[in-house]
């Protein structure tokens, strides 16, 4: 059955549809082209989403070399300024055009060893005589030295006889020091060396390991136990800072009360303590003493730690209390001042010096606060001195009453106030005192 039966009977005009009822063409899709280098399995299961990783140009990959240029591996002897022995080693050498390559072994640049000074005869005569040491055994541990590059604990396992490795390194920092000495024309010019602003302290090592140890070898209840001292001795801390402000409401938050000043504590100077002034205007120190004991204490249970670590838990103590923005002021004022956020050489010194000078920045802003309110609480004040009393009058003249007590006639000065001038209305400059008497009326006879 064709189309025009159909529409006969369902009663439908032969007409063709108008071109409102015809199907509406679908937008065409972009096309993606895919890129080179992506199997067309790999691009499908992205679905066209860029890659997080750049991919690699295939043309890098199939690179061949010039029709010019042969290339080869070959296994060849190679040598090394690395080995004094005779010692013959090969590797798989990238060959062009027959052509080895030649020179040292690409790998020797790597070979650094210590420079160990040498003595003869006469200087070990002359500068190097130690009782406790022979020459054949000083020989012998320089031989090492020079052996070993300086690992005590090899040179100390391989020396024939029962010396410790503190011993070890005296003998060898103390003899190179005499041959420094020695050897220079003057003290100034070897007074820069690392061995002569920095000598061997053995008793100093000693000391470090024998209290390594002691902290290494300390048993979990031991550690337990140090670690309630410290927060016993923080509440202690605390409740004395506590009494301390309640018993003289004039003292800083920030003194440093039962904190040791050897361990680097800084404090942020509160400039006044004046109650008037608003929450913002104020230093917030009063509420560091407790960060600051919480950090020290947290870094005594460490035990050994970095001190740049333990700056920047000092650092970040003394800012919890202050807002984001001054946070900001302080480090701009330190990179003003041609200062490292962190001290590039963090020693004691100057990390104490950089927390002092932290205290200092916050106290210079805490000041600028304080003076800005003040400021403009006197402003305030001058602008609204009047205006807070509006019945007052502010012209005030004063006049003479005579008076009379036991006969004697007096004059009391009394207080004469001028109304103000009204619109329509003209100023009555006659005191209430001096009234003229109210005319008599009719009705009153």
């Amino acid at each position: 059955m064709g189309g025009t039966d159909a529409k006969d009977i369902l009663g439908l005009p032969k007409t063709p549809l108008s071109l409102s009822h015809e199907k509406k063409s679908r937008p065409q899709k972009e096309s993606h082209r895919k890129p080179d280098g992506i199997s067309r399995e790999v691009y499908a299961l992205t679905g066209g989403v860029a890659p997080l990783m750049p991919s690699i140009d295939v043309s890098h990959l199939k690179r061949r070399p010039p029709p010019d240029e042969k290339v080869a591996w070959q296994w060849l002897p190679i040598k090394s300024s690395a080995r004094k022995d005779d010692l013959q080693l090969y590797h798989w050498v990238r060959v062009v055009n027959g052509v080895p390559p030649t020179g040292d072994y690409s790998f020797a640049k790597y070979n650094k060893s210590v420079d160990i000074l040498k003595y003869t005869d006469d200087e070990y005569e002359n500068h190097l005589t130690d009782p406790v040491w022979t020459k054949e055994e000083t020989d012998q541990l320089f031989e090492l030295c020079e052996r070993f590059d300086l690992r005590f604990n090899v040179i100390a396992d391989r020396f024939p006889l029962p010396r410790t490795v503190e011993e070890l390194k005296d003998r060898y920092y103390s003899v190179t020091r005499a041959l420094l000495r020695s050897r220079a024309q003057s003290p100034a010019d070897v007074a820069n060396h690392p061995l002569m602003k920095e000598p061997y302290d053995i008793s100093r090592d000693r000391e470090r390991k024998r209290a390594l140890s002691m902290v290494l070898s300390q048993s979990r209840h031991q550690e337990k136990k140090d670690a309630e001292i410290l927060a016993e001795a923080k509440r202690i801390t605390e409740m004395r800072l506590a009494a301390r402000r309640e018993a003289d409401p004039d003292v800083s938050g920030n003194e440093n009360i039962g904190l040791d000043k050897a361990d680097g504590a800084p404090g942020c100077v509160s400039p006044s303590s004046n109650s008037q002034l608003p929450a913002t205007a104020v230093a917030p120190s009063t509420l560091t003493m407790a960060d600051y004991a919480s950090t020290l204490a947290s870094l005594r249970m460490l035990h050994v730690y970095l001190r740049t670590y333990g700056l920047e838990q000092m650092v970040q103590a003394a800012s919890s209390a202050v807002g984001l923005r001054t946070i900001k002021r302080v480090e701009q004022t330190l990179q003003d001042l041609g200062v490292n956020l962190k001290p590039k050489v963090p020693t004691k010194t100057v990390c104490d010096e950089h927390l002092e000078l932290r205290k200092e920045i916050l106290t210079l802003l805490n000041l600028q606060k304080q003076l800005q309110y003040k400021e403009s609480e006197g402003s305030s004040h001058r602008e609204g001195s009047y205006a807070a009393m509006p019945d007052t009058p502010k012209d005030r003249v004063f006049a003479s009453e005579p008076f009379s007590f036991g006969g004697i006639s007096a004059e009391r000065p009394i207080k004469k106030e001028q109304k103000r001038k009204g619109p329509g209305r003209q100023a009555d400059t006659h005191s209430p005192a001096h009234k003229r008497p109210r005319k008599l009326k009719a009705s009153d006879l």
